[in-house]
């Protein structure tokens, strides 16, 4: 087996305050607690001799493996097919749904002989704070403990134990029909162990966790022709979402590569308003209404802190919690993903300065208070005091949505989206009669349009382009129509779009920009980026090119792991990308899906 498996190749479980991957051969190669942006405790993903992990597997690896998830959950299963037997390892993790934080979070992992006979065996190497901190091991029947500084883990199993060092293994021997089970818990120090594991308890566990997440997908309003895609990715974003505060992480790990070898690995665990205000959209259109109201509340305690760089209301990005402090630190020890080097904890991203925040923002929550919580008239007061601020600092240079490290520009994309954030605080003004100055926000409106069609506008390309200073194009213009910026087939748009399908679109994947032809400041390329490649789908609709838009959807399925799950990018040979999975190319996919599933609707009325 390679030593670091495909990053694709894995399943999710998680329980709404932290998550783990799993791979298609058993092995928990991440995961971090109590919350997303801990430091982990098994992280062989990001260094295979010492990150630590949790494998429980057939003791023999000759056979065929397949993963999938049980319909409409965020449970895996596992299964093993050999001549001499057939066997499933199933994980979930108990999903915690309440306002205060856990201190409690298990792996529930249950394994079971479906015919024959099939020999298990575990070994749980848990490496603590990202890997720097020794632990002392206790063995008793049934229980290990770990104890580490700061935190301590139990893991208890319906088979013996034995230490390996200060690590543990175990195996097992199951017949047909037969089962077992192996619960880990990480928690704080001087917690209690939970109650053993029983077949009982275990199983109501199980089915308490379907019925939770199958309820929660029957609430949706999607009935389009991709729902068990779509449903999908909602139950991903879901899962991304920490569940105290509302408030989604862009993804659920750090340091995974967007070109294997490269410099460009990022901490995604925290929560981007740009990429958490989007994500709520996504759930809103399906019809998730307390995960927009919940996150709205977040947003605005926020705004009410004013905690942004220099007098900016908002910073790009918080800790789940909203604590604003996500110093980047460099983990020198770890040898990164097939030695994707240095990984990074923190993001210093945090410190940028990008106008476009404020549009995604608006953008997300003007819906959001027409069909859930509406803020109030104090909350009114923080969101019109931020669109004046906006309203004399938005002609700025800043580094933009893709958070380039090479010095700040005129970024257009930057300015759509703050002329998204003031057309939709007039219209929320005007629906909801609260006093604001329309005068002022209509005036800046005006003019961000028509700066952008004067300044953002190559005649060589007859395009839109990335800033003000080049021909450069970038795809995170394909949102220009979705938010009303420019009419979906008007002749300036229709050429913006076929300029970026002839330079940016390679066999229907959408490239971000031309890193060669503007300089972000790093070295190395990256692949195609998923959520422009569903934003293409998007435009292409809106377009009316529908049989384009729909081949390009359907391809894009092809890129998908095998459990329906997308990273940030496509490398070269189809391979996933980047941190995983990733909040921006699900709510895009989902963006997509319910644009193409309105367009095709319409066109067979007609």
């Amino acid at each position: 087996m390679d030593r670091y498996p495909p990053i694709a190749d894995h399943g999710l479980v998680g329980d709404l305050q932290t998550a783990a991957l799993v791979s298609s051969h058993g092995v928990i190669d991440w995961f971090a607690a109590p919350r997303f942006d801990s430091p982990s405790i098994f992280a062989a993903l990001l260094d295979h001799d010492g990150g630590g992990y949790f494998l429980l597997a057939p003791e023999s690896p000759e056979g065929t493996w397949k993963q999938l998830y049980y319909p409409d959950t965020a449970v895996v299963v596992t299964r093993f097919m050999s001549p001499d037997g057939v066997g499933e390892i199933i994980d979930h993790m108990p999903v915690h749904t309440g306002l205060t934080p856990n201190d409690r979070h298990s792996l529930v992992r249950v394994v079971r002989a479906v015919r024959g006979s099939v020999r298990f065996v575990l070994e749980c190497r848990p490496r603590f704070d990202y890997a720097r901190a020794a632990h002392e091991l206790e063995v008793t029947p049934g229980t290990a403990t770990f104890r580490a500084p700061g935190t301590m883990a139990y893991l208890q199993s319906t088979f013996p134990l034995e230490p390996d060092g200060q690590d543990v293994r175990g195996a097992v021997t199951l017949s047909d029909g037969e089962s077992a089970a192996v619960v880990f818990t990480a928690c704080a120090p001087g917690a209690e162990p939970p109650p053993p594991p029983t077949t009982e308890r275990i199983t109501e566990a199980l089915w308490e966790n379907v019925d939770f997440w199958q309820k929660w997908v029957r609430t949706s309003r999607y009935r389009g022709r991709w729902t068990e895609t779509v449903h999908r990715s909602a139950i991903t974003l879901k899962l991304l979402t920490y569940a105290p505060t509302g408030a989604p992480v862009a993804a659920a790990t750090m340091g995974l590569p967007e070109r294997v070898g490269g410099e460009r690995n990022w901490d995604y665990r925290y929560t981007w308003v740009r990429d958490g205000s989007l994500s709520v959209r996504a759930l809103l259109d399906l019809g998730f209404v307390e995960e927009a109201t919940h996150f709205t509340r977040w947003l605005g305690d926020r705004l009410h802190d004013r905690e942004g760089p220099g007098d900016e209301p908002l910073q790009i990005m918080y800790r789940v919690d909203g604590d604003p402090l996500l110093t980047e630190e460099i983990l020198e020890h770890f040898e990164g993903y097939r030695g994707s080097y240095p990984v990074r904890a923190g993001n210093a991203a945090t410190e940028q300065l990008q106008l476009d925040i404020y549009g995604e923002a608006l953008y997300a929550l003007a819906e959001g208070r027409a069909v859930g919580e509406q803020s109030g008239y104090h909350g009114w007061k923080g969101l019109a005091a931020t669109l004046d601020w906006l309203a004399d600092s938005w002609d700025r240079p800043d580094e933009g949505i893709w958070e380039t490290r090479g010095g700040r520009k005129d970024f257009t994309y930057s300015r759509v989206m703050c002329w998204a954030a003031f057309d939709r605080g007039l219209k929320l003004a005007a629906e909801f009669s609260r006093p604001a100055d329309t005068a002022l926000w209509t005036r800046a409106r005006d003019t961000i349009l028509e700066q952008v069609m004067e300044r953002g506008w190559s005649t060589k390309q007859e395009a839109l382009v990335q800033h003000y200073d080049g021909d450069v194009l970038d795809a995170s213009l394909l949102l220009a129509p979705r938010v009303g910026f420019l009419s979906p087939r008007s002749p300036g748009w229709l050429s913006t779009l076929d300029a970026i399908d002839r330079v940016l679109v390679s066999d229907s994947l959408v490239y971000r920009y031309d890193p060669e032809a503007s300089p972000d400041g790093l070295r190395g390329s990256e692949g195609t980026f998923s959520l422009c490649t569903f934003l293409y789908v998007d435009a292409l609709a809106r377009a009316g090119r529908l049989s384009q838009a729909r081949y390009t959807f359907e391809k894009m399925q092809t890129y998908a792991n095998h459990v329906g799950l997308f990273a940030e990018e496509i490398g070269p040979s189809g391979e996933q990308l980047g941190n995983f999975p990733q909040a921006f190319t699900h709510l895009s996919l989902i963006m997509a899906a319910t644009t193409l599933d309105e367009a095709l609707d319409a066109r067979r009325r007609d």
